[in-house]
Formats: C-alpha cells, sequence, structure tokens
C-alpha cells in the first residue's frame, strides 16, 4: 500500500479540522481543546497538536491527512509534520485580510524546512468581503501567475470541494516530481 502524507496547514479558523472531518474515511484523531485566550472569539475549540485523518484515493493508495494547529505558538507541530510530508496545502480564509500575515510567515516556515509541492486553498469566499483570488495571492507574496501554485476555491464542509481540492493538490505532486527527474 502506498501511503501519500499531507499537510493541511493554515490560520486559525481556515477550516484545517472541517476539512479533514469532511474527507476521513475514519473517525478522525484530534487533540481540539477549549480556546482560552483571543482565539475563543472565532471558535469555541481550537487544535492544540494535530489532527490525523485517511481516505482511500485509489486501489493500493491513501492519503494521511494531518492538520496543524493554526496558532504560532504551536509551530514546533507545523516543523515535525511538515519534515515527513509528500505535499502540503495552505488554508487561507479570503474574508478574514488580517490573517494573510500570518499565512505568509506559515508559508516561509514551511518553506524555509522543506521543498515540498504545494496548494493553497481559499475558504469563506461566499462571506460578505472576501477577497478575490487573484488579491489574497498578491497578499501571500504570489506576484507573479506563472510561478504561483495552484490556488483553488474551496468549501471545508463539502466533500466533493474537499476532494476536488485533494485531486489537484496530488496532480501538482505528481507533476512536480517529473520537473524533478
Amino acid at each position: 500500500m502506498e501511503i501519500m502524507r499531507l499537510v493541511v496547514t493554515g490560520t486559525v479558523g481556515a477550516g484545517k479540522s472541517t476539512f479533514i472531518r469532511t474527507v476521513s474515511e475514519i473517525d478522525v484523531v484530534d487533540t481540539d481543546r477549549k480556546a482560552t485566550d483571543e482565539i475563543a472569539e472565532i471558535k469555541r475549540k481550537t487544535t492544540v497538536a494535530m489532527d490525523f485523518g485517511r481516505l482511500q484515493f485509489a486501489p493500493g493508495m491513501a492519503l494521511h491527512l494531518y492538520g496543524t494547529p493554526g496558532q504560532a505558538r504551536f509551530d514546533f507541530m507545523w516543523d515535525i509534520l511538515i519534515r515527513r510530508a509528500h505535499a502540503y496545502i495552505l488554508l487561507v480564509d479570503a474574508h478574514r485580510p488580517s490573517d494573510f500575515r500570518l499565512a505568509r510567515k506559515l508559508l516561509a516556515f514551511m518553506n524555509q524546512r522543506v521543498q515540498l509541492p504545494m496548494i493553497v486553498g481559499l475558504t469563506h469566499m461566499d462571506v460578505e468581503g472576501a477577497w478575490s483570488k487573484e488579491n489574497v495571492a498578491i497578499a501571500l507574496g504570489f506576484i507573479e501567475e506563472k510561478t504561483r501554485p495552484p490556488i483553488v476555491i474551496l468549501n471545508a464542509n463539502n466533500r466533493d470541494s474537499v476532494v476536488k481540492s485533494l485531486i489537484v493538490l496530488v496532480e501538482y505532486c505528481m507533476y512536480s516530481l517529473t520537473l524533478e527527474r
């Protein structure tokens, strides 16, 4: 059995845990705890270590999905999870531009440790005040369109949407492998 390890990362409230719960074929292993700081204003519980889910993607191939905490104080888990990953998706809440700076720092953190195929998943695009795909890309530092990773719009609560984003990630990972050869 081939196992592909994918990390789902992003800022607090971007939809990482929901993304994994929506698509996992097993009961998700999570480390959610009651939010006790400013995060409690956004949501009741928060991930403090990781989420883990599994999806049989094809005969003989399974995806192991590892969700990171969104808070920078848990960056030691970002480091642990990204080092064994094959690829990752950075989830960005498109209607909270105040989080874009942290998303950019998270991206830099990952890129300092590993060079992996990655895509950006934009969540909450249906919320008033959501930034356009182009503007979020620029805010994340992807100025040149031809050097950007794939950017997908997704609904973390919708299984079809999550599966489509995983297909884009796996295809991009396979494409990246062919470029390395």
